[in-house]
């Protein structure tokens, strides 16, 4: 055998061997365990029946014999021969990738201390709870135990904090949920290792191994309402597990407090409905969510009281432990509120238009009058909508802090617009609430104006006519090199419905937005920017950048702009994201494919929408508002970079029309700045606020 045929067998096992080499100390470590399973027959008999078991196994009887080298005997051993097999495959999932991402020193590092102190923490804590009458803490205080999970556990914890969105949050509930449901509900003395390991290592990764993303808290909606479903669905797979596997639990035995089959298949059947439509953000599954769930935890804890200043049994362990994944589960949709406020698409009561679905009604009378560039954003599902009685006419609104936000232009027949303003106006007034008019053309403002309103200019729509577009001049260059990088590089345009895509596209598209927003410094933006759910609409198109292998490069998303009678006239620029490590003018590349496909097909326009408080014009000698306007653009600049965003759109020769915000009376502005505050970041918190005020 010459050395070429050699080289060419040992080739399949090199990948392998790569392998090997990244991850050291999560070999070697399972290198020892095999070994010692193997000389002391743990791969195939108990451990507990031999007669050094108590010399390796760590636990409170253990520490009080003064056997202070079990911490780490123990860890190298399984109980069972299935133990050993289950502990080995998580070991190597877990602290293999976390090696993989730390390295090994760090890793090494975050095992043997999470493993530590989760033995020394749980020995300790049910050593000093023993003969307190807590039945738990006594069976546990002479138990002895064997296992390396809880290093495995710890790593999970601290590898999270490098991940970015979505898969960073998800690990981490993910972790959080299965410790927390097995101390709560097995309460063995591994789980309560799991649990101090965790407690440790999620602080301690998030500060020193966290690098791009920081915190903890959801930062789309659409992650904020798939916890909040997970966390339902986790709470009826609870029930259903305590049903069919009692237990003697921390809290006490479960199998007392089981119910019948039928009232926890009931349970189950309305917890499902209602976390499904916590999904979709309706308003209404997170007020049952909110009163149920508060109902269950105050109710609990009246039990407990009354367990606790009288002799009689109230409550156990289904009852308290049920309560407190409700709290956790209040945390968040009550912290992430903003979230759910989809309404409740009832039928339109009143007027020409009634038994209509209002969402159906919006699109039909936009296609027949028509609208501005901002017009489709109407017909997102968070909004709200008023319809005149003549069925002709609709304005469009979301409600915040007692303020009315009618969003862009109404819609209806334009020599119609002054009386449509004068009885929304009232509308809003019988109900006690300030209007303004948020978005709207010049030609809306300058009638308000006529109504006795007062407006400011808060942003620029960029327009670019199509029947004139032709890349040519010295000033079309950074979008020509765009173009000719892309197809060097193998990177194609396709202009698509999003919601016809198969799973793989649609995961990456959903992937690269949700890196995109974890990258901010505050939460996602909502109102007048849509995200992957409003490019999921039919009617919407979507351009993606994609190269030879299937990975998506960069998306943007267009919102049809329609002329009356139904025709599209144009398309507006709403979501606009880039792989971090993609094709890099990958944006110029879509915006300029999107904008000659739309040429081709006959459009007259493309809008690269407004960047809100960005604008070309001097503020110098503006008006108050105008400044203050101009100085929250500089403070959010940091975060959201929306005169960047601006600046960029001018590669594009635009032409910009103004973008007003109407109002009635200079008295009504605080309110409505803190309206659209939570119009814009429904998730912001009064921390968040301070950070941005401080910049």
């Amino acid at each position: 055998m010459d050395e070429n045929t050699a080289a060419a067998d040992q080739r399949p096992f090199a990948p392998i061997g790569a392998v090997l080499r990244r991850v050291p100390f999560t070999t070697g470590f399972l290198v020892v365990v095999v070994l010692l399973g193997l000389a002391g027959g743990g791969l195939w008999r108990r451990l507990d029946q031999t007669s050094w078991f108590h010399d390796i196994a760590y636990g409170w009887p253990a520490l009080r014999e003064g056997s202070w080298w079990t911490p780490v005997t123990g860890w190298f051993f399984g109980l069972t021969p299935a133990q050993y097999f289950m502990m080995a495959v998580f070991f190597a999932a877990a602290v293999g990738w976390t090696e993989w991402r730390l390295g090994t020193a760090r890793t090494a590092l975050v095992c043997v201390s999470g493993q530590l102190a989760g033995v020394l923490g749980a020995s300790v804590t049910v050593g000093l709870l023993a003969h307190t009458h807590l039945a738990w803490a006594d069976r546990l205080a002479e138990v002895r135990d064997v296992g390396f999970t809880t290093a495995a556990v710890a790593a999970l914890a601290a590898v999270s904090a490098t991940l970015l969105s979505p898969w960073r949050l998800r690990v981490r509930a993910a972790l959080v949920a299965y410790v927390a449901i097995t101390f709560l509900f097995e309460s063995t003395f591994a789980d309560l290792m799991h649990v101090l390991a965790v407690l440790m290592w999620l602080p301690l990764g998030e500060k020193l191994f966290s690098r791009t993303e920081h915190g903890f808290w959801p930062r789309t909606r659409r992650e904020v309402r798939m916890l909040a479903f997970a966390g339902l669905l986790v709470i009826a797979a609870v029930s259903v597990t305590v049903y069919f596997f009692p237990s003697d639990t921390l809290l006490g035995p479960t199998g007392d407090e089981r119910g019948s089959l039928w009232s926890t298949l009931v349970t189950v059947v309305v917890i499902a409905v209602v976390a499904d439509q916590l999904r979709r953000g309706r308003h209404w599954a997170w007020w049952v969510t909110v009163g149920y769930g508060t109902l269950h935890v105050v109710l609990t804890l009246v039990l407990l009281g009354v367990a606790i200043g009288t002799d009689y049994a109230t409550t156990g362990a289904v009852t308290v432990g049920t309560a407190l994944l409700w709290a956790g589960e209040l945390a968040l949709v009550y912290g992430g509120r903003g979230a759910f406020r989809v309404p409740a698409r009832s039928r339109i009561t009143e007027g020409a238009l009634a038994g209509t679905d209002p969402a159906v009604a919006v699109r039909e009378l936009l296609a027949r009058h028509g609208g501005s560039t901002m017009s489709w954003m109407t017909t997102w599902p968070e909004n709200k909508h008023w319809f005149a009685a003549d069925g002709e006419r609709c304005v469009t609104y979301q409600r915040h802090a007692g303020t009315v936000i009618a969003l862009t232009d109404p819609i209806g027949p334009p020599d119609l617009l002054p009386d449509t303003i004068a009885r929304f106006t009232d509308r809003c007034e019988a109900d006690g609430l300030v209007p303004c008019l948020f978005s709207t053309t010049g030609a809306v403002a300058e009638l308000a104006g006529e109504l006795g309103w007062r407006s400011t200019q808060i942003a620029e729509d960029t327009i670019v006519d199509l029947p004139q577009l032709e890349f040519k001049g010295k000033a079309w260059q950074d979008i020509r090199s765009a173009i000719n990088k892309a197809n060097k590089e193998g990177v194609t345009f396709r202009m698509v419905h999003l919601d016809e895509e198969p799973f793989a596209v649609l995961a990456q598209v959903r992937a690269i937005s949700e890196e995109w927003v974890g990258e901010k410094g505050l939460p996602e933006m909502g109102f007048t920017l849509g995200g992957v759910e409003e490019a999921l609409d039919p009617a919407v198109r979507v351009g993606l950048a994609i190269d030879a292998d299937g990975s998506v490069h960069g998306v943007t998303s267009w919102l049809p702009v329609y002329a009356p009678g139904g025709e599209i006239r144009g398309w507006t620029l709403d979501v606009m994201r880039r792989r971090p490590d993609g094709f890099r003018p990958v944006i110029e590349f879509l915006i300029a494919s999107a904008a000659q496909t739309f040429k081709e097909e006959g459009a007259e326009i493309v809008s690269l929408s407004g960047a809100p408080l960005a604008r070309s014009a001097d503020a110098g000698n503006a008006e108050p508002i105008d400044r203050l306007l101009d100085g929250l653009g500089a403070a959010m600049e940091p975060y959201y970079g929306f005169r960047s965003l601006h600046s960029f759109k001018a590669k594009f020769q635009p032409r910009h029309e103004p973008v007003y915000l109407c109002y009635r009376d200079e008295a009504d502005l605080p309110r409505i700045g803190i309206a659209l505050t939570k119009a814009y970041l429904p998730e912001v918190s009064a921390k968040d606020l301070m950070a941005l005020g401080a910049h």
